[in-house]
């Protein structure tokens, strides 16, 4: 349907869509001043600045000052922008709004990333006429992520919105009354939502900013960017990344409309401090006497063709949180049957199981955005606030949501937040969780289950057989359990949109198998079924695709076989396996070749390290739960800032091995893209997730910084007054300057930066933002399913999980810092990650006369780790919880037992 808008005497055609005046207004092109709409929000028309003039009709000659935010869009809507009326009124507004703002904008970290600067330009708001003491507030300490500066706030009660309503954090609110307001906490600390971060975009002002980067600062105009994936999860949400002198400085949001849409998770704005890592390898080492020294490119390479002549046989460990252009190199390299996925023989079952369900059963796989849209939702043995946050959050609004129908019968728009809060009456949809401990999403699950692993997998087992007698019953199930199972099974059949979420965090392979019985019952019932069954890393999709042996076999071949070559691509095997399995394996083997970007534990087995780059210094494609081939694109040229270091794509180091003679190396991007294409028919569409290093605008390649990126020639003047050219990308569509193509409209996802004319925060991205895509299809950059055969039913049932008397059976709980492998090298936040717990039913506590906060020393087999007591009310007897893969706690620990006395109170 299409609708009739008058703008200043001027019409306009729009299609009927749930927009106000404002969201139509500035998709136009228009310059609307505001400050407390959000798109993801909603209206609340508090503001009061995006004021416009609006008339009954053709022949109204004097109109009314409107709200465009609280304005829906009507036929025949007559209104005008910019008459005198609605632009001094604007102008009245934010002078208004302005009072108490202390006018630091040279100091101020958002100065030329603002929108309140914007928008005092839009209003042409010069003049300062306030001339009495200006209110001040005492700034707290949030945490070591985010600075606060109250002074700065122009109480448009964005901050408070998000992190109540949107994120529903518990401990950040507003305080006062009348002109004395204060957007804080009631004590000063760390911030506990796990999407706190948000706040710095969310904040028109520079009341909320980046105390990360605080010390790598440049403004945006300086700064060059780059398109980017961020890498901490499974999730691949989109980022937009920020360079200046060689160093990663800011991480934003990059708007996708089917995945992260407007906000990051903390891991993923702040956890890349990796990346500046000052100790990573940038040059080759070798290792002599046990200490590793610098060696030539040309030395290492003659060194590595004389081990290649001497030892006739190649094998390889590939990585999760490598490419998959790398982890294909490395199989070409050594072959099929010599390439390992460098995943446990546990975590590498349940991936293939996870791809064989998701290729198999004709299932949806919900994106971040479509996840929102589901009534009834179902997570199995995943606690996913710490592990893939962005879900969580997405469960969040789902949850929330149940305006859907509600809104459509009663004529109210999406963006009316006021009007859709007052009508749910607090009612939601249904959460139903089961996991081993509590979790961070209980406050809004209609029930919790606490168990042992096992009995979760029978309670899903059960709930599967309510829907579907072809699934195996239950025997000797709780009587309440029983019951319990009848209620979710009925919830989930009488769904208009049942999901079920679970995932590789328990490493368990007879609760995917449940898990598989219960969508297969549940997808006969209702075609509208989804599922999300979410991997352990960035590329663990990826690497289940290409395939390979278990990181346990391969390990087996080279134990005792000293005539083999073993490369290890990014994986630090310590973090997966027992220091006593390694050193055993590793102990007299002298023919590693480590490719990696930091200095791992493994590191010290390493014959030769071959210095790899980093996410933001490479260019590559990770591939993440849902199947989605994203592609993230190289910030800068490390060689640019230190022409001496000589790291390298863990691919192109790979391609280098293949053929050391060859001086000439000039492989591209594109050409081991086309490589993946034609030899991995599971990587067919990998070329479709983004444009070829050939593709121009106009002839143009895309610009990487700015228009008024200054300073360019001037960045290494320190060193040499002589100008040196900016470096040729030969592997992506972009330019390491400001020279080329920038213009970007939203359907291109690549965009490095988010700028419009006039508004040079990150808000004009609601200037570019049209119609979003929607594609009934999944575009061709997802999974190519080979096959699309029926999955078995699964019929064998796990035993009841019983207590062994003196012995303690391990589970792994994770956090948002700290679990996965990288974080552990961001030294900057490390004393607030670096805390590891012991989790203990309270009863065992008792036993062995422990308090919450005591110390206790774990001594079993050739592990030693000192941690601090907790007590849980929720974990089964006979259960501790530990935070495998930190603190040399191996993933390898999962489901072992220990002995009580393997435990030692300090």
């Amino acid at each position: 349907m299409t609708i009739n808008l008058y703008i200043d005497k001027k019409k306009y055609k729009i299609k009927k869509k749930n927009n106000n005046l404002l969201q139509i207004c500035l998709s136009l092109g228009f310059n609307i001043p505001y400050f407390c709409w959000h798109p993801a929000m909603g209206s609340v028309g508090s503001c009061r600045q995006c004021a416009i003039k609006k008339y009954k009709n053709y022949e109204d000659k004097n109109g009314q000052i409107v709200m465009a935010c609280m304005t829906s869009l009507t036929d025949n809507t007559f209104i005008t922008i910019n008459d005198k009326e609605s632009k001094n009124f604007r102008k009245f507004i934010i002078e208004l709004l302005m009072t108490n703002h202390p006018h630091d904008c040279p100091i101020c970290e958002e100065g030329g990333n603002c929108h309140l600067q914007d928008m005092t330009v839009i209003t042409k708001h010069k003049s300062r006429r306030y001339n009495f003491k200006k209110r001040t507030y005492y700034n707290q300490y949030l945490g070591p992520f985010i600075s606060h500066e109250m002074n700065r706030c122009i109480t448009c009660y964005r901050c408070v919105r998000y992190y109540k309503e949107y994120a529903q954090g518990n401990d950040f609110g507003v305080f006062g009354i009348s002109n004395n307001i204060y957007f804080g906490r009631t004590k000063e600390g760390m911030l506990k939502n796990e999407f706190s971060g948000n706040l710095i975009e969310i904040c028109p002002t520079g009341v909320f900013t980046d105390k990360i980067n605080s010390n790598n600062y440049a403004r945006k105009w300086d700064t060059q960017f780059s398109p980017s994936i961020c890498q901490q999860c499974s999730v691949g949400c989109n980022i937009s990344i920020g360079e200046r002198y060689g160093k990663l400085i800011k991480v934003d949001n990059r708007y996708n409309n089917e995945i992260n849409n407007y906000f990051l998770c903390d891991k993923g704005r702040f956890g890349h401090g990796y990346v500046n890592n000052d100790k990573r390898p940038k040059y080759i080492f070798i290792k002599k006497k046990n200490k590793l020294t610098k060696i030539e490119k040309s030395k290492a390479l003659n060194i590595i063709k004389n081990m290649m002549i001497k030892y006739n046989k190649i094998m390889g460990i590939g990585s999760t949180r490598a490419s998959v252009e790398s982890n294909f190199a490395l199989k070409t390299l050594v072959g099929k049957k010599n390439f390992s996925t460098g995943m446990t023989e546990k975590e590498e079952k349940t991936n293939k199981l996870i791809l064989k369900i998701l290729c198999n059963s004709n299932i949806n796989i919900p994106s971040l955005k479509n996840i929102e849209k589901y009534d009834v939702i179902c997570i199995f043995g995943e606690d996913i606030t710490q592990t893939s946050p962005c879900i969580a959050l997405a469960v969040r609004q789902a949850i929330k949501n149940t305006m859907n129908n509600l809104s459509k019968k009663i004529n109210v728009e999406e963006w009316h937040n006021i009007a859709r809060s007052n009508i749910k009456q607090n009612k939601t949809n249904d959460l139903f969780i089961t996991c081993i401990n509590k979790t961070k999403l209980d406050d809004i699950s209609k029930w919790s289950y606490y168990g042992s692993t096992e009995d979760q997998t029978r309670l899903i087992f059960a709930i599967a057989n309510k829907l579907n007698k072809n699934s195996p019953p239950v025997i000797n199930l709780d009587i309440k359990l029983i019951k319990q199972s009848s209620y979710i099974a009925n919830k989930l059949i009488y769904a208009k949109k049942p999901l079920i979420i679970s995932g590789n965090q328990l490493r368990s392979i007879k609760m995917i198998q449940a898990v598989s019985n219960l969508i297969k019952a549940l997808k006969i019932i209702n075609s509208n079924t989804g599922a999300i069954l979410l991997p352990s890393d960035v590329n663990s999709m990826g690497v289940s695709l290409i395939g390979g042996i278990p990181l346990n076999k391969i390990l087996k071949k080279i134990k005792n076989n000293n005539k083999i070559i073993l490369i290890i691509l990014e994986n630090d095997l310590y973090y997966r396996l027992s220091k006593k399995n390694i050193n055993n394996i590793f102990k007299k083997k002298n023919n590693i070749i480590l490719i990696d970007h930091q200095f791992t534990k493994f590191t010290k087995h390493a014959k030769i390290i071959l210095p790899a780059t980093t996410f933001a210094e490479s260019t590559g494609t990770v591939i993440n739960y849902e199947g989605r081939n994203q592609r993230f694109f190289k910030l800068f040229e490390p060689k640019f800032y230190d022409s001496n270091n000589i790291m390298k794509e863990s691919w192109k180091w790979i391609k280098k091995l293949k053929n050391i003679s060859n001086k000439k190396n000039n492989l591209k991007t594109d050409d081991i893209i086309n490589e993946c294409y034609k030899k991995t028919i599971q990587l067919k569409h990998i070329k479709n997730a983004a444009p070829s290093s050939l593709f121009k605008i106009h002839g143009q390649k895309l610009a990487r910084a700015p228009q008024r990126y200054s300073g360019r020639t001037a960045l290494q003047t320190n060193l040499n007054i002589h100008e040196k050219s900016q470096p040729k990308d030969k592997d992506t569509m972009f330019n390491f300057s400001m020279e080329g193509y920038y213009k970007l409209n939203i359907k291109n996802l690549q965009i490095p930066f988010i700028w419009s004319p006039g508004w040079n925060s990150n808000q004009a991205l609601y200037k570019i933002i049209k119609k979003p895509l929607k594609n009934k299809k999944k575009p061709k950059n997802y999974l190519y399913f080979l096959k699309t055969k029926n999955i078995n039913w699964f019929n064998k049932i796990p035993e009841r999980d019983t207590k062994i008397k003196n012995k303690l059976k391990i589970y792994p709980y994770y956090k948002i810092w700290g679990s996965e492998e990288l974080t552990k090298y961001f030294t900057k936040i490390n004393k607030y990650i670096n805390k590891t717990y012991i989790i203990f039913n309270i009863y065992d506590a008792n036993k062995l006369k422990l308090n919450n906060g005591d110390l206790v020393e774990l001594n079993y087999h050739d592990i030693y780790s000192n941690l601090i007591v907790k007590l849980s009310t929720y974990i089964k007897k006979g259960y501790i919880g530990l935070p495998l893969g930190k603190a040399a706690l191996p993933l390898s620990l999962n489901h072992k037992r220990i002995n009580i006395n393997d435990l030692r109170k300090i």
